[in-house]
């Protein structure tokens, strides 16, 4: 099954996707909230919500007409791995970390399916990073082992976890250069976890700068796995359903490149992953 969120009235609604077309949950599900965090954190069953939804007469709104927002809009947490592939810790300069480089992204950080990201003005060294994004459907226990991990998992979605370098390297911590407004590209939708691989293995992950294939990687190739992380996650913090782990970026990114290659204005980034779906984004300068 399929989920989106799109803006109906400037207010984020939780939507099913029915082909090319989107059902809004809750206009024909009363119970369910009309927020994919908000439903999750009150435990409605979505894939009974979802059949019921595609049964009825309900209004059918075009895909290609929805302005969407970021598929959780106010996560409780987003949580990044950086040097998540082999690959890119290599392109890096660095060998397999101990222990994954996790680090944080707030809410303004993110920006939803179809809307810019955006070139900060005082830097011009903005980069793309493909990533699989993993949504927390429950609530996962401390110190939950590897193998239950992934009944924690409600789906899985595209992210693009769009960085300014110069700022990411000011510090010894990424936090300053990942998180400026309408960078973190978040969507369209959510693909529950029983439509894909176990642990979301095996699957292509691309991305490509205006039609030109940048990064192109199997997810099997991640370093820490979906479940490890969340069990090495789980040894520190409780994750609550509509925290969001974004898992790392493959090598191809531009600050690895000779010469260098960044994001301007006008450029197209998309992000695709094989069985999710694909996530694009204009890029424009911060005052356009």
């Amino acid at each position: 099954m399929k989920f989106t969120t799109f803006l109906h009235d400037g207010s984020p609604r939780l939507g099913v996707v029915d082909g090319d077309s989107v059902i809004d949950l809750s206009a024909v599900q009363p119970q369910v909230p009309a927020s994919l965090r908000g439903a999750l954190e009150a435990g409605v069953d979505l894939l009974a919500a979802a059949d019921a939804a595609l049964v009825s007469n309900g209004e059918r709104i075009a895909l290609a007409s929805l302005e969407f927002a970021p598929l959780i809009p106010e996560p409780g947490k987003v949580i990044c791995l950086g040097l998540n592939y082999f690959d890119h810790a290599k392109e890096g300069g660095r060998e397999k970390p101990e222990y994954p480089w996790f680090f944080y992204r707030g809410k303004t950080s993110l920006v939803a399916h179809g809307k810019p990201g955006r070139v900060p003005k005082i830097s011009e060294r903005f980069d793309y990073e493909a990533e699989l994004g993993v949504i927390i459907g429950r609530q996962v226990p401390r110190h939950v082992s590897q193998e239950e991990a992934l009944q924690y998992v409600a789906g899985y979605t595209c992210f693009n976890d769009m960085s300014v370098r110069d700022y990411q390297k000011r510090t010894p911590q990424w936090t300053i250069g990942k998180n400026f407004d309408a960078t973190g590209g978040f969507g369209p939708v959510l693909v529950t976890a029983d439509e894909l691989p176990q642990g979301a293995v095996g699957l292509n992950i691309q991305c490509r700068l205006n039609g030109e294939v940048m990064q192109n990687a199997d997810t099997a190739d991640m370093i820490w796995s979906v479940a490890e992380t969340i069990a090495l996650l789980s040894q520190c913090m409780t994750l609550e359903p509509g925290d969001v782990i974004a898992m790392g970026t493959p090598a191809g990114v531009g600050q690895a490149r000779t010469p260098q290659l960044w994001m301007k204005h006008g450029d197209t980034v998309e992000i695709e992953i094989e069985g999710i779906g694909t996530l694009r984004n204009p890029i424009l300068g911060e005052e356009a």
